[in-house]
């Protein structure tokens, strides 16, 4: 006991530093972890978008063009790059990702992807012959930032084209 006064008569005007430091470091700190956090959702979602897209075009690479039902397939690719099922039913795996967003483009219709034509995906040479592909892509996306505060004045980011392109059957 006898020694805290000691300590206390010695240095009176170190009370209260510890209060001004934590206060001093607290703003940047929390600016850095609520950046870690806006950061962190956004690799989540981008990995999220990049896993459907390669699942919906898997789906359509083992289906030909020529088939009756294939209509009804890229519908169903569709759903599932958007809610992970191929009956459009639950939440969505992105917030903000919607059908719309779905692209796909094939030997049969490339027009919704306007960069491309048939002939990107129909007989395309390879060094053992020729093969078709299939392409899905999600163009389009908004990434919704939480509004964290001290973080960011920008309220969403626009990924660029997430795509997955695979040999189709047919």
């Amino acid at each position: 006991m006898m020694q805290m006064r000691l300590l206390s008569q010695r240095h009176p005007r170190q009370r209260g530093v510890a209060a001004v430091e934590f206060a001093m470091l607290l703003v940047p700190m929390l600016i850095l972890g609520f950046g870690i956090v806006e950061y962190g959702r956004a690799v989540y979602q981008y990995n999220t978008i990049v896993k459907s897209v390669r699942s919906a075009v898997r789906v359509l690479s083992q289906q030909s063009p020529d088939d009756s039902g294939y209509a009804a397939r890229i519908g169903e690719a569709k759903c599932l790059a958007v809610f992970g099922n191929v009956t459009c039913s639950g939440k969505a795996l992105a917030s903000g990702l919607t059908v719309s967003n779905i692209k796909v483009c094939d030997r049969v219709g490339s027009s919704e992807c306007g960069d491309l034509t048939q002939n990107d995906f129909k007989n395309v040479a390879t060094g053992q012959g020729t093969i078709n592909l299939v392409m899905v892509r999600v163009s389009g996306y908004q990434f919704a930032f939480l509004g964290l505060p001290f973080v960011s004045t920008v309220t969403s980011l626009n990924f660029g084209p997430v795509q997955a392109v695979m040999r189709q059957r047919g």
